[in-house]
């Protein structure tokens, strides 16, 4: 008989703010901006404007296709950050801004930097980008609280 396999996702370890440095990149992630990604997120966010999942709709108001809400930009922001730092990680803020729109077909790449620590707080600041095939899409900083040690 051959020993089962623990096939469970290992959690990943929170990064401690001592290994962490002003300056540190983050690794890209690359996200794919399907339809079903912005019309099923703009819902789940209660977001029922017609740009967000109509087509003819949102070109009429001058866009070439529906686009991505800034709600669902911020939550792949923060996804994108708390996926760097662990589970352990508390965000404490983000502030972003939005420029080209996310529409269904092109890939949005974020990427990060380690701007400012607070030895005070354990306060990390990140600056991040999401880039499209047109520019910019979101930019902003996430600050994260980071613990002490690092927790498995």
């Amino acid at each position: 008989m051959s020993p089962v396999q623990d096939t469970t996702p290992a959690v990943p370890a929170t990064r401690a703010y001592a290994e962490v440095a002003v300056g540190d990149v983050l690794p890209d992630l690359a996200i794919p901006v399907t339809r079903t990604l912005i019309v099923a997120t703009a819902l789940a966010s209660r977001d029922y404007q017609d740009v967000h999942h109509d087509p003819g709709l949102a070109r009429e108001r001058g866009s070439k296709d529906v686009f991505m809400n800034i709600l669902t930009s911020n939550g792949l922001v923060e996804r994108y950050v708390t996926g760097w730092a662990g589970p352990a990680a508390v965000v404490k803020a983000i502030r972003i801004r939005l420029g080209a729109p996310n529409h269904p077909g092109d890939t949005m790449v974020l990427t990060g930097t380690v701007t400012a620590k607070s030895d005070a707080d354990h306060h990390v600041d990140v600056a991040v980008k999401g880039t499209n095939g047109i520019g910019a899409h979101v930019t902003g900083t996430v600050t994260v609280r980071l613990p002490g040690e690092a927790t498995p």
